[in-house]
């Protein structure tokens, strides 16, 4: 029987852009030293480099990616809105493959006020590929969870009592 403490971790992080997300996934690759990978850099870096115009390679090749990592002991997080069943089934079926602890986590920003000012911050600051519309970020297609998922909802809240949450459900 394995001793679940000492197994890799698989955090999967997921939520709309503008939630704080990607925000506290960084966090907790800073506080943990697991790896990080972001999917939105992924698919630029396909995009830029091979002139491509990416679908699902860019969870494909951070799947296999990851999984080298947890192959190695080495825990990871993947930052991604993660929208569908789909991925979120392929991120598990990643950890269980490699032998890790996956966390289903979900960023949320139920304050549509503060959520749409994050968003156009944000837009001013990235590189414009990945800029959204806030239409486009309310209208996109998001699933819901159908499973265990670990909800933090970033509204009306510091970076640090976010992350405070997060640790605390995390149990870390």
């Amino acid at each position: 029987m394995n001793d679940q403490s000492r197994l890799p971790r698989l955090y999967i992080f997921s939520g709309l852009p503008g939630t704080g997300k990607s925000t506290l996934a960084k966090r907790l690759a800073q506080e943990t030293g697991a790896l990080y990978m972001r999917i939105d850099t992924v698919e630029q870096a396909l995009h830029e480099i091979c002139n491509y115009s990416v679908k699902a390679e860019g969870y494909q090749l951070s799947y296999r990616l990851i999984s080298d990592n947890l192959r190695l002991g080495v825990s990871a997080i993947a930052d991604s809105c993660n929208t569908i069943k789909l991925t979120r089934d392929e991120w598990e079926q990643v950890a269980t493959r490699e032998n890790a602890v996956f966390f289903n986590i979900e960023i949320r920003c139920s304050d549509s006020a503060e959520h749409r000012r994050r968003a156009e911050l944000r837009n001013s600051d990235a590189k414009k590929n990945h800029t959204l519309t806030w239409e486009q970020i309310q209208n996109r297609h998001y699933e819901p969870w159908h499973k265990d998922v670990t909800i933090i909802d970033t509204a009306g809240k510091s970076i640090e009592q976010s992350f405070s949450e997060l640790t605390f459900k995390l149990s870390l």
